[in-house]
């Protein structure tokens, strides 16, 4: 232990308590014991590139190309994904994989380029190999999107993992998204990005460093440039870094710098996925790879409300009574770990609460659904029945030498579950029977990155940790990163059985490529202030575009006392994301609306009716991204990806294709610039028309943040009534426009038809008429028009 760590260990015991302190100080002495006798020292290590082409095979999809000491395994897959992989790696086995990889393209055809390489010619891209092992994806026009550098490994002598690094370039005029989605974000700039699930020491902020922690990492990238957009994807687990460098035009003497990315990873294999297209088609080939974003119950897209040490019942009947009495919409109350018994998983403190199950029916019953929190920590202590029972069935992590791998959690001295394998995720999954009877219908994982106090050092497992990983077998650092992913498998999958009727509720606090398979996910600890707000709209929207449609923050923060200001202006952000969800932290004290200024309570009043008023939009998007992939919250350039200004524009986005939220993001601002896409679009607060592509500046009262709906809009909502309705916006004089509603049938699983719309003029009139195969017909709902005026606004 050096000095710092020694200072480290007392500021924690000062801070967490004697007892507590000191299994962190000991936990952090164990995992360095672990992973020095476990992880022999990286010996002598040899450096190792592809070296010349030697012979090709073509085959179905693309080919392999063998190189002096290396080879190249090329495939274009029938949904127009192209795969490759070095050292003869294949698509599987993998954790991001929905099931089996998709089938080659028969059209795909492995054919002679230029300077002696090779390509792989399909409809939607050209992947291009040169003679030394540079990787080029090209447009079908010829245009280059990406390319990646003949990669190069570091090779241990004594036959460990090999690093490696692999080097890309893009256009001078891209930009980067993803990654997992990133406080620092959506925009990813340049610098270092770590690809390690990480629990903050600290609440995240915008204003992190990008090597700062970051709970969801995926090593995914959407890159946006003039010539198309492309994601890319790495599949390996390992611990690497992504350095990003933006090009620059006209750069040095008039030729144009390109746009840099060099991935390094510490082992795994080297494999790639990249998709080309429209972002809709990018991500909807995303989705056929890595599997249909799970589609949450409808009640779930409603307001949810956290309490995070849980209180007791009285709290909890405060909290919902408290919302009755003031007409506040509220679907959900989540439970922190702190309502089970010594904060125990899969227990209740009876009391606290005496009769759980019957306070759960009566609260669902009046319209409000409890979801519990669950960690993967399990205590580690003979008496505790989910103890026991995984020590039956030797689910739980061992190290090197065998034995049970012990940590420290919110319960004290804990063991975890090993994920990565099928009899734990069994075993763990029926767990949740426990869960439904207290009455839960839903679930909040959190800790699962996976989280181990430790007094210094990293605040996770010994790296040198056993894993199944699905009979691989293998160590953490190659299953730290799906940790939370096979969490969340596991809780999916045992719900389906135990509640088969039900859509399963499953929100991730960490994750990897392919998470939305399972559900969404939460943004952790946010730090409570300006920056955290403008973080919490960042990382949802990195996430959309990394295939997690379903995500949303804690309104206020983590921690600490949010301003009214501060809480308002971000209740009114949040009530136009996915995941609504306000929270009361640990040292944040209640956080409902009423508890600040009367005026917050009013404003925030018309925030959360406006969300139960869109719920039936906000079901229409989940849905549609069920089906097509596309996020709920979209970058304002979704649609125009080559409008250069709105790929800089990272304060305001689209909600679906009708509507786009331009949220406060700054204190004492009642007015604001907003810079619309192309298009007519009227403030629905005004109904004033806006002719785009166009920078506006707008009203932005404490009451409300700027909303625009798209002209011609055919937008689902609830009526005065509470019955369904459709909300139209005017389209402009002399074109039409529409929507797509999506009726869902309840919680079930009946796939409702998607139900198609077309609005237009006639005469002095708005109409709406329902497209169907037997022609046109009359809308299922009452309509009403918005937007009448027929001039824009000058501006």
């Amino acid at each position: 232990m050096d000095g710092r760590d020694l200072v480290r260990s007392m500021k924690t015991v000062g801070s967490v308590g004697v007892a507590q302190g000191l299994r962190t100080v000991r936990a952090a002495w164990r995992r360095r014991r672990a992973d020095a006798a476990g992880l022999p020292p990286r010996g002598a290590e040899r450096a190792r590139v592809p070296g010349p082409l030697r012979e090709v095979e073509p085959g179905p999809g693309g080919g392999v190309l063998r190189f002096d000491r290396s080879e190249l395994r090329v495939l274009v897959a029938v949904n127009g994904a192209v795969f490759w992989g070095w050292d003869g790696a294949g698509p599987e086995p993998s954790y991001a994989l929905a099931g089996r990889c998709p089938e080659p393209d028969p059209r795909a055809v492995l054919e002679p380029d230029k300077d002696g390489g090779w390509r792989v010619v399909a409809e939607r891209a050209t992947v291009a190999v040169s003679r030394h092992g540079a990787v080029e994806v090209r447009t079908p026009g010829g245009v280059v999107l990406r390319r990646e550098l003949p990669p190069r490994w570091w090779e241990s002598v004594d036959g460990g993992p090999a690093r490696w690094t692999q080097r890309a370039e893009v256009a001078a005029d891209a930009r980067f998204f993803g990654l997992g989605g990133r406080s620092a974000g959506p925009r990813l700039r340049d610098g270092t990005y770590r690809l390690w699930n990480t629990c903050p020491g600290l609440p995240f902020a915008a204003a992190e460093d990008a090597s700062s922690a970051s709970s969801i990492t995926m090593p995914v990238q959407l890159v946006v440039a003039d010539a198309g957009t492309h994601l890319v994807f790495h599949d390996s687990t390992w611990d690497g870094t992504v350095a990003l460098r933006e090009g620059e035009e006209g750069a040095g003497s008039g030729h144009d710098r390109p746009g840099r990315s060099v991935l390094r990873m510490d082992g795994g294999p080297l494999r790639c996925w990249v998709t080309v297209g429209t972002p809709a088609r990018v991500l909807l080939a995303w989705a056929s790879l890595t599997g249909a974003p799970a589609l949450p119950p409808a009640w779930a897209l409603g307001h949810h409300h956290a309490l995070w040490d849980s209180g007791d019942e009285q709290d909890l009947r405060r909290v919902v009574a408290g919302h009755q009495e003031r007409d506040l919409p509220l679907d959900a109350v989540h439970l922190g770990i702190g309502h089970g018994a010594a904060r125990q998983v899969f227990t209740v403190d009876e009391e606290r609460f005496p009769k759980l199950p019957v306070l759960a029916e009566e609260l669902r019953r009046e319209g409000v659904r409890l979801v519990s929190a669950v960690e993967p920590t399990v205590r580690a202590a003979p008496g505790n029945l989910v103890y026991d029972g995984g020590g039956r069935g030797d689910v739980f992590v061992r190290d090197a030498a065998g034995t049970v791998v012990r940590g420290v959690g919110r319960p004290g001295d804990v063991v975890f579950p090993d994920f990565t394998h099928a009899r734990a995720r069994g075993w763990w999954g029926g767990l949740y029977e426990e869960r439904l009877g207290q009455g839960f219908t839903g679930f909040w994982h959190d800790l699962d990155e996976p989280t181990s106090f430790a007094a210094f050092g990293e605040s996770t497992l010994p790296r040198s940790a056993r894993h199944a990983l699905e009979g691989r077998g293998g160590d953490h650092r190659e299953a730290h990163n799906v940790y939370a992913l096979c969490m969340a498998r596991a809780g999916y999958e045992g719900l389906r059985v135990l509640a088969p009727d039900e859509r399963p509720f499953v929100l991730s606090r960490s994750g990897w490529a392919g998470l939305q398979r399972y559900g969404g996910a939460w943004s952790g600890a946010t730090a409570t202030g300006w920056p955290g707000l403008r973080a919490s709209l960042a990382r949802v929207l990195g996430l959309g575009l990394c295939g997690v449609p379903f995500s949303g923050p804690d309104v206020g923060g983590s921690e600490g006392d949010p301003s009214p200001e501060l809480y308002l202006r971000w209740l009114q952000l949040a009530a136009y994301l996915p995941l609504f969800r306000t929270h009361a932290g640990p040292r944040g004290g209640h956080r409902e609306p009423w508890e600040f200024a009367p005026e917050v309570l009013e404003h925030a009043r018309v925030a959360l009716v406006e969300r139960r008023r869109l719920l039936p939009y906000f079901v229409t998007l989940a849905h549609l991204a069920r089906r097509t992939g596309a996020p709920c919250a979209r970058p304002l350039w979704w649609s125009t990806p080559e409008d250069r200004m709105l790929r800089d524009c990272e304060d305001a986005f689209l909600l679906g294709d009708c509507l786009l939220v331009a949220p406060v993001l700054g204190a004492g601002v009642d007015r604001r610039a907003v810079r619309l896409p192309r298009g007519r679009w009227y403030d629905v607060a005004t109904e004033r028309a806006y002719e785009g592509p166009a920078q506006v500046l707008v009203d932005a009262p404490s009451a409300r943040i700027p909303v625009f709906a798209r002209a011609g809009a055919v937008i689902p909502v609830l009526g005065a009534d509470g019955g369904p309705e459709l909300e139209v916006w005017a389209p402009a004089r002399g074109r039409t426009g529409g929507g797509l509603v999506v009726p869902d049938a309840g919680d079930g699983w009946v796939e409702p038809e998607i139900e198609r719309y077309v609005s237009r003029w006639e005469g002095r009139r708005v109409v709406v008429e329902r497209e169907g195969e037997d022609g046109l017909s009359e809308p299922s709902c009452p309509v009403r028009a918005r937007g009448l005026a027929e001039r824009p606004a000058q501006m």
